[in-house]
């Protein structure tokens, strides 16, 4: 019998999530970089390794200021600015590219200087809708200067990764662009983390996970999405009133336990319909309908296409195109 699932675990396991490192930046000061709105399904990311930033996004949150060890995640991909403060107009940059495909921009600056990784993680639909809409608009962890935790935390091992990711940015050996594309997406799950045991975890998803109560209906729902949970079957699990757990999911995600289940069942769907066995019937049942009818307005209102459209529009993505080469 396999150990059970963390929740978090059981998230990552039902969607493909890839990362890509793009720029290692360093910069003096006066510097300015602007990052426009980018696919869907795209997830910006930065890693201040030293040297300090101010970031500026939508959302009307204050500008934030980042410091070594700093990493920021934009869920919702929007346009977005990273600057020294001075308000000086930016010098110039000069990009080369190393064998990790990693794009190197300097700049002239003096003073002390940034060194900063930027990059993007990758979610296929609808998954890229999960987490948009149950992570905040910006996610802002800090990991652990060597030495200053034990080796064992989640804040210390995220300091690791990034010393890796360091290492092969600099470097051009040999598979370093398929490494740092591995090393990416471990980053996306050790960020999750951490920002979850935060004191104050960030709005969303997170936010329930900082709180022990809630733990069991949270548990209960990514273990056994299929079963048909009511909200007071919930709320005997944490040993709380009906009204009590509604107001925990709305104060800390702005959405229902109902909403929550409903996705985890449309991700869970999507997955089981990219396979040409399964009928629509038999992916129903298993996410927990047992109308078929209830479940296709469901994938419907969710994902923007009814399950038939989203076999067709999947399978056209798996095709191989045209100009690939095939084996013989």
């Amino acid at each position: 019998m396999s150990p059970p699932m963390d929740w978090l675990s059981r998230l990552l396991a039902m969607m493909t999530v890839t990362g890509e490192l793009e720029y290692r930046c360093s910069y003096g000061a006066p510097w300015r970089t602007v990052y426009e709105d980018i696919l869907p399904g795209d997830m910006p990311y930065h890693v201040v390794l030293k040297g300090t930033a101010i970031l500026e996004a939508p959302g009307g949150d204050a500008p934030q200021r980042l410091g070594p060890g700093d990493i920021v995640l934009l869920p919702h991909g929007s346009t977005h600015v990273l600057h020294d403060g001075s308000g000086a107009p930016p010098l110039p940059t000069v990009e080369r590219a190393a064998l990790s495909r990693v794009t190197l921009s300097e700049n002239a600056g003096g003073g002390d200087r940034l060194d900063m990784l930027c990059g993007r993680f990758r979610l296929a639909a609808p998954h890229d809708r999960l987490m948009r809409d149950y992570l905040p608009q910006r996610l802002v962890v800090r990991a652990a200067p060597a030495g200053e935790t034990p080796p064992q935390t989640t804040a210390a091992q995220l300091a690791g990764l990034l010393g890796l990711m360091r290492a092969e940015s600099l470097g051009d050996q040999l598979g370093g662009h398929a490494l740092l594309n591995a090393l990416s997406a471990a980053l996306f799950a050790l960020t999750l983390r951490l920002a979850s045991e935060a004191q104050t975890p960030a709005l969303g998803l997170l936010a329930l996970a900082g709180q022990p109560r809630l733990a069991p209906a949270l548990t209960a729902m990514f273990d056994d999405p299929a079963h048909p949970w009511t909200l007071p079957e919930l709320a005997q699990r944490c040993h709380m009133s009906r009204a009590t757990l509604a107001r925990h999911f709305q104060d800390k995600v702005g959405r229902s336990a109902s909403d929550l289940l409903t996705d985890l069942r449309m991700s869970l769907a999507a997955n089981a319909l990219k396979k040409p066995a399964l009928s629509t019937e038999a992916v129903a049942e298993i996410v927990g309908y047992q109308s078929v009818a209830a479940f296709r307005r469901a994938f419907t209102q969710r994902t923007g296409m009814t399950p038939g459209e989203w076999r067709r529009h999947e399978g056209r993505d798996a095709a191989p195109h045209e100009n690939s080469l095939q084996p013989i």
